[in-house]
């Protein structure tokens, strides 16, 4: 696996030039074309949590399990930038650290004066990109569910004559043609199953009553019908945070949104096709408190932070901008309509859904507001 970087004995730059990098607020690194890294400043060690002996000791990977770390950015452009001393910036790289989830614009630059080097610098962007992110996704999602529920109700006009003039076949065919009702009662059926997608595709239109409630409640409940679903060979954990205090919810509503989550798990899980490793299939339902969580542009003081993580096969590339759309599944036979409505449930809600993926490892991070 390509390391992200590796030590090294070696530090090219002059003790003030490290003692300058050293106040800076913006993370910086300086790598050679082997990624081994020369010099880490104070910001860029706090931010990928690493310590002196970390960096002394062994490789630290693109995923690093010991770490529960994760980028996303591909460490051969900073092999390019070296080789053809051009800098680049990529504005667009998720970082995971010990489960949190941030966003960081990374520039390199190769080292005037020492062929070979380059200097990587990392700056946080999480509330630009969130926000960002957040006002993208929404006009997008807006547009496609206008346009899907448009089709919908197109649709649904048709079936029902069609349904209709089955039924009134079906009766005149009871008296000198019983043996071809099967073929009408086909078409009722399909139009049926044609008109419970439909339902489905037009979602919630609108929250029904909120009540105080207890989102580990909610989870159990999902827990215990997935618990019946699930084949043998997968676990399903919890790791609940007892101090989540009640909060204003429509219960129904956020059950099924993470009934669809923890489907789609098990799904993936049950269809991974990867070779069997030594850690058996598993789905984590886990809760914790988040402080200061930006949501659809308000700051809140206290929110729910739900994780939903399996180590499935992850979520395939192609689809991941385009995720919570209607009608988009990696699935055979699936309907892409789970994600979509989880997601319309949440932003109902004023809360937000997050997705950490890489082969091996999944989350779903679901927020949702306990007090401003």
């Amino acid at each position: 696996m390509p390391h992200f970087f590796a030590s090294s004995t070696s530090v090219p730059l002059p003790l003030e030039t490290q003692a300058i990098l050293d106040n800076l607020l913006t993370g910086v690194l300086v790598v050679d074309a082997e990624l081994l890294v020369h010099f880490v400043n104070t910001a860029a060690k706090q931010l990928l949590s690493l310590s002196p002996r970390r960096l002394q000791n062994g490789a630290l990977h693109l995923h690093d399990a010991d770490l529960a770390l994760y980028i996303s950015l591909d460490l051969a452009r900073i092999r390019h930038c070296i080789s053809t001393e051009q800098s680049f910036t990529d504005s667009e790289v998720q970082l995971a650290i010990k489960g949190q989830v941030h966003w960081v614009e990374v520039s390199v630059t190769p080292l005037a004066g020492d062929p070979g080097l380059a200097l990587v610098e990392v700056h946080l962007v999480d509330q630009q990109k969130k926000i960002s992110q957040e006002l993208q996704q929404r006009t997008q999602q807006q547009v496609a569910r206008d346009l899907v529920r448009g089709l919908a109700h197109e649709i649904k006009n048709p079936l029902g004559g069609l349904r209709g003039a089955a039924q009134l076949l079906e009766r005149e065919l009871e008296q000198d043609h019983a043996d071809l009702k099967e073929f009408t009662q086909l078409i009722i059926a399909q139009a049926d199953r044609l008109s419970n997608l439909v339902d489905r595709l037009l979602g919630p239109q609108r929250l029904g009553m909120r009540q105080t409630d207890n989102v580990h409640s909610v989870l159990e409940r999902v827990r215990q019908l997935v618990a019946l679903e699930l084949p043998p060979q997968i676990m399903l954990a919890r790791d609940y945070d007892p101090s989540i205090p009640e909060f204003e919810m429509d219960a129904e509503q956020i059950e099924q949104a993470l009934l669809n989550i923890v489907r789609n798990a098990a799904q993936a899980l049950t269809e991974d096709t990867r070779e069997l490793s030594d850690e058996p299939a598993r789905i984590v339902l886990k809760t914790r408190i988040a402080h200061q969580v930006l949501l659809q542009g308000k700051l809140y003081r206290q929110t729910a932070e739900i994780r939903i993580i399996d180590n499935g096969p992850g979520i395939l590339e192609l689809l991941r901008e385009t995720l919570f759309y209607p009608m988009v599944t990696g699935r055979q036979g699936g309907t892409g309509l789970g994600l979509s409505l989880a997601q319309d449930i949440i932003q109902q809600h004023n809360g937000r859904i997050e997705t950490l993926s890489h082969p091996g490892h999944t989350e779903f991070i679901i927020y949702l507001p306990l007090r401003h």
